[in-house]
C-alpha cells in the first residue's frame, strides 16, 4: 500500500492564562484514503470532509467559537497532492549500544533516518539466517527540520568470532533493499599490497644489480 504521512508536531507552543497549548497538523493519503487534521493538545479541532469538498469543525460546544479562515479546505487539496508526490529513500547505519568484547552480550543498532513516506520495512539477519523475529522496532519519529521520518531497530546479540550480521530496509523510494552489515571482515587493500610488492622487488632489484655490479669490477680487476 502506497502510504504517506504528514505530521507536525510542537511547532507552535503558545501560552494562554499560564497554559501551554501544543498545535497539532496531520495529512495522510494512501491509495485509498486521504485526511487532514487540524487538532490541538490532541484533540480535533478541524478536519478536511474530501467527499463533502468542504472543512469540518469539530470542537466541543462549550470551548469559545473558534472557525479557520476560507481556504482552509483549498490548501488541505493542495497538501493531499504534495503528499502523493512526497519521495524520499531512507539513509542507514548499523553501530554496537557499547564495545564489543567477544562472548559478551551487546545490542546492534540500526539508525534508518530521512524517509518519506514514514512506512519501512526492516529484517535482520546473522549469518544469512532471517532473526528478524529477535527485533524490536521503535515508534516513527518526525525531523523537524525537513519533515521525513527516522527510526530505530535493535537486535540483542552476543558476538562470536566469524558471526556476520545485516539490517536490511525496504521502501518505496528504493529500487532495492538497503543493507548494511556488522561483523568480522579483512580489509584487504590490494592497491597498497601490489604497491608495497613492486617497492620490494624495486629495492630487491637494485640490491641484486649492485651486487653483481662490484662483483663484476672485483673480477675484473683481478682479471688485471
Amino acid at each position: 500500500m502506497k502510504l504517506c504521512l504528514i505530521l507536525v508536531c510542537a511547532a507552535l507552543l503558545y501560552t494562554v492564562s499560564a497554559v501551554k497549548y501544543q498545535d497539532l497538523a496531520l495529512t495522510f493519503c494512501s491509495d485509498s484514503e486521504r485526511e487532514k487534521i487540524y487538532g490541538v493538545d490532541g484533540e480535533e479541532k478541524w478536519h478536511a470532509d474530501f467527499s463533502l469538498e468542504e472543512g469540518v469543525m469539530t470542537l466541543p460546544q462549550f470551548v469559545d467559537p473558534f472557525s479557520y479562515e476560507e481556504g482552509a479546505y483549498e490548501g488541505a487539496v493542495s497538501d493531499i497532492k504534495i503528499c502523493y508526490k512526497r519521495l524520499f529513500a531512507p539513509q542507514s547505519s548499523v553501530y554496537t549500544k557499547s564495545s564489543v568484547q567477544l562472548g559478551s552480550k551487546n545490542t546492534l543498532i540500526c539508525h534508518i533516518t530521512g524517509f518519506y513516506p514514514p512506512h519501512v520495512e526492516v529484517s535482520w539477519t546473522r549469518n544469512n539466517v532471517n532473526v528478524t523475529d529477535e527485533a524490536s522496532l521503535s515508534r516513527y519519529y518526525i525531523n523537524t527540520e525537513d519533515g521525513t521520518f527516522k527510526l530505530v531497530s535493535t537486535l540483542s546479540f552476543t558476538p562470536e568470532e566469524g558471526d556476520i550480521y545485516s539490517c536490511s530496509v525496504q521502501h518505496t523510494a528504493l529500487d532495492r533493499a538497503l543493507t548494511r552489515t556488522w561483523g568480522e571482515k579483512v580489509d584487504v587493500e590490494l592497491p597498497g599490497v601490489f604497491c608495497g610488492v613492486g617497492l620490494a622487488g624495486g629495492l630487491l632489484g637494485v640490491t641484486v644489480g649492485t651486487f653483481f655490479f662490484i662483483k663484476g669490477n672485483n673480477c675484473n680487476r683481478i682479471r688485471l
